[in-house]
């Protein structure tokens, strides 16, 4: 593994991957937020089916009497 550090720059390589990650951080949230689904600064969130099944009043069993 040190022979790789002999090849490259520590601190280069470091801040070449955090550069990297960051970006690629923004380029995901920005492709989410471009979604109706997972835009979450626009409007009213879309619900699925089983948010709104699991929102509707619930009978409990009553096990005695």
């Amino acid at each position: 593994m040190w022979r790789i550090w002999m090849l490259f720059d520590p601190r280069r390589a470091l801040v070449g991957l955090s550069v990297f990650l960051f970006a690629l951080a923004l380029l995901i949230h920005f492709i989410l937020l471009s979604t109706e689904r997972f835009n979450w600064l626009e409007g009213q969130a879309v619900t699925s089916s089983v948010e709104q099944t699991l929102s509707a009043p619930v009978e409990v069993p009553r096990l005695i009497g």
